[in-house]
């Protein structure tokens, strides 16, 4: 069993995560969980009225994701030495993939989305800033690379999520190795 201090340090150290890289990542659980809720309930019911707080949040959320996302893996390079370690053997390496999987797929959809956006006749502008000015005509070849990956990734992401969650279940039910502590605290 491995030692939880007390209190969270502000960085990682070979026990725990710190109080950022936790913030970062319970932050961007529940912006992707938004995320999901959304674009799943669109594809259930299609466009409606009472959907509006969740499709027209979409690409704000996506690009605020983008943002942590980057600040996400700054933060785990800075603490690269310090943080827990995956483990050895199989499971270390199907740790290491499965969160580097992780990484990729959040770092390439909002990409995705960003190109799309850049292409588009809409432009985007978030926050009330400008970001791309629409294109004119528009730039055909980002619609359908996003159109043909952005959603798709989307969807393994969550199936990636869901693995995620699972082996913490693991960790936490069968192998009792304080996995989720590491990460949740000691509840």
């Amino acid at each position: 069993m491995s030692h939880i201090p007390l209190r969270v340090p502000l960085r990682d150290t070979p026990h725990v995560y710190g109080a950022v890289t936790r913030i970062l990542h319970w932050l961007m659980a529940a912006l992707i969980l938004w995320q999901f809720l959304g674009m799943g309930l669109r594809a259930i019911y299609g466009r409606q009225d009472w959907l509006a707080p969740f499709v027209g949040s979409h690409a704000p959320v996506g690009a605020a994701l983008f943002v942590l996302v980057i600040l996400r893996v700054l933060w785990a390079l800075a603490n690269r030495r310090t943080r827990p370690a995956h483990g050895d053997g199989w499971q270390g390496r199907a740790a290491a993939a499965g969160h580097g999987l992780l990484y990729l797929l959040m770092l390439a959809i909002p990409s995705l989305g960003l190109l799309r956006a850049w292409g588009s006749e809409r432009g985007l502008t978030l926050f009330g800033a400008q970001i791309f000015a629409p294109k004119s005509p528009p730039v055909e070849w980002t619609a359908a690379l996003a159109g043909a990956l952005h959603g798709e990734l989307a969807w393994l992401l969550l199936a990636a999520v869901a693995g995620h969650v699972a082996m913490v279940g693991v960790h936490q039910a069968m192998w009792r190795d304080g996995t989720l502590k590491r990460m949740a605290g000691r509840r």
